[in-house]
């Protein structure tokens, strides 16, 4: 069986363009995982992955986990409510390009619903044009949450590619 999958590329090239959501709770805790805990990173891809098709890591070892981690300018910050984990992104900072790629972005199932999302991806974007990035970037697809693309929308990002996949 084949599914039609839509990939949308969008960006944010300022952050006065960003539409900040702030914090909806008391007791949120946002931290940058230093030194980098590759358990933490593994554990957030496969369990909010495992309802959006995030596969092309679970064939990693933790050697690849720890190497990819540990590769400069890779980032990962958590959230958590209390001392619950709730969400997390990693970002990629590329140098030579002054950009930096939100490369994986979620929050758990339990703390859906609460507008943390919004919150964690403002946060996101503020953290990436924190480390010097003139354009923060990100792509979503069909298979993630029915609620991604309108988040970064409303958060001021743009499309600028689009395309279809048969997978």
């Amino acid at each position: 069986m084949t599914t039609k999958v839509e990939r949308n590329y969008l960006e944010i090239k300022s952050l006065d363009e960003l539409v900040e959501v702030k914090k909806p709770l008391d007791n949120l805790i946002l931290k940058k995982v230093d030194p980098p805990n590759f358990q933490l990173n593994k554990f957030f891809y496969k369990e909010i992955g495992k309802k959006h098709r995030w596969i092309d890591r679970l064939v990693w070892t933790d050697k690849n986990w720890i190497d990819y981690l540990n590769t400069t300018g890779i980032n990962t910050y958590i959230l958590k409510y209390k001392k619950d984990l709730v969400g997390y992104f990693e970002q990629i900072f590329h140098k030579s390009d002054f950009e930096t790629e939100i490369a994986f972005f979620g929050i758990l199932e339990e703390y859906m619903g609460k507008k943390l999302g919004s919150y964690l991806l403002s946060e996101a974007i503020k953290k990436s044009f924190d480390c010097g990035s003139k354009r923060v970037w990100v792509h979503t697809c069909s298979l993630d949450h029915k609620n991604a693309l309108s988040n970064y929308l409303s958060r001021g990002m743009n499309i600028y590619k689009t395309e279809i996949a048969i997978l």
